[in-house]
């Protein structure tokens, strides 16, 4: 395992990776940073990265697939899931398709992976986490968010940090389905399944397909297969 890369502040820990990665950088680099000014999260959104939480982006290269990085953030939330779930108070760690970690029913971090491609051959993926440690969660967004030192006090960024990103660091970057071992996990974590949703299909959300695609059965009992966009609940 490669020693991190520690930062103070950095505009956004997957720019400063990917600028890295286009001078050289090797598989397997890693970086934190105390605070990241611009963050973001899928789809452009901002991410409010404040002294506390850990920021970490960890570079991939070697062979992959469009496919298989299609699922990526799947695989990496299962991956970090299960690091997290080696702090008792925190287990179970749930997922909401396709990138939050969830914890009692509130967001405590989210993955987002970007690509580097050179026609069909893969150059770098740059995997981020953004993960709610001893961060401040803002007023807005207390009854949504919750952060690791909510339940575990002794939890800090420094003691995460090597153990997720070798965890990100092992994910596969190839396999174009899911097996029948990571469905089954999944299902074991799916905070969504069961639950009304509005958008972008209005049903009940029923579980994921091998492809990664969420399964959601509308009110005449038709089951629309998503592979994009929000998911806001009822």
């Amino acid at each position: 395992m490669r020693a991190g890369i520690w930062l103070d502040q950095v505009d956004s820990t997957l720019d400063e990776l990917h600028a890295r990665a286009a001078a050289g950088a090797p598989d397997g680099t890693w970086l934190v940073a105390a605070e990241q000014r611009a963050g973001r999260g899928s789809r452009g959104r901002s991410w409010h990265s404040g002294r506390g939480g850990l920021w970490l982006s960890v570079l991939r290269r070697g062979a992959g697939t469009p496919a298989g990085f299609e699922l990526l953030s799947l695989r990496a939330g299962l991956a970090v899931a299960s690091v997290l779930d080696g702090l008792p108070p925190v287990a179970p760690v749930m997922l909401k398709w396709p990138n939050d970690l969830m914890v009692r029913d509130r967001k405590v971090g989210g993955l987002l992976a970007e690509a580097r491609w050179q026609g069909e051959r893969l150059q770098w993926v740059a995997i981020g986490l953004g993960l709610n440690v001893k961060n401040p969660i803002p007023d807005e967004l207390v009854g949504l968010a919750t952060s690791l030192g909510d339940y575990c006090g002794e939890t800090t960024v420094e003691a995460l940090a090597e153990p997720l990103a070798s965890a990100l660091g092992g994910t596969d970057l190839e396999a174009p389905r899911l097996t029948p071992d990571e469905l089954a996990e999944f299902a074991a974590r799916d905070w969504l399944r069961g639950r009304a949703v509005s958008s972008p299909v209005r049903g009940t959300a029923a579980g994921l397909g091998a492809d990664g695609r969420l399964a959601v059965r509308d009110p005449s009992g038709v089951v629309h297969r998503v592979s994009r966009g929000d998911v806001l609940q009822a």
